[in-house]
């Protein structure tokens, strides 16, 4: 199943979200990092490393012949591109914490970049609750190789 911002697949209840072990992955729709993001980002993080901000230094000294977008920047997509991916009919939902993260491959400034989110597991948590965890994949358009991995986890309470 693929899901767009447009057609964002809608569950109400932990069974529709329990439907989903196993299947395959919902993908989000396209995004651009730009510098304008990566430089508000460093500003939030206290990370100005040249690396992210000094387009031109990067495309002289860098390996990637660029600049670069954080990588906790990417990990920091997770979250929205699963809101834009999935929608759930629930009272309240968190983001409980990662699992795994590796960053893969470069983000260079100007990529376009996609999650696909695939449900490992849905557990009973207190208060009525489901915990889920997400195995993301997240790929750059015309990259080799993702440029993250992770699992997700979130609660969500219908």
């Amino acid at each position: 199943m693929t899901a767009s911002a447009a057609q964002a697949a809608r569950f109400g209840d932990a069974d529709a979200l329990r439907a989903l072990i196993g299947a395959g992955p919902l993908s989000s729709e396209w995004v651009t990092v730009d510098q304008d993001q990566v430089n508000r980002f460093a500003d939030a993080t206290g990370d100005h490393q040249w690396i992210h901000i000094d387009a031109e230094r990067a495309r002289r000294e860098s390996p990637f012949g660029g600049p670069v977008a954080h990588g906790f920047l990417t990990l920091s997509l997770i979250p929205a591109l699963l809101g834009k991916t999935v929608t759930l009919q629930q009272r309240m939902g968190v983001n409980y914490g990662l699992n795994r993260v590796r960053f893969m491959s470069p983000v260079l400034v100007g990529s376009l970049l996609r999650a696909k989110f695939a449900v490992e597991s849905v557990t009973d948590v207190d208060n009525g609750g489901v915990q889920v965890v997400w195995n993301v994949t997240v790929e750059r358009q015309g990259g080799e190789r993702p440029v993250c991995v992770a699992e997700f986890v979130t609660r969500h309470y219908f």
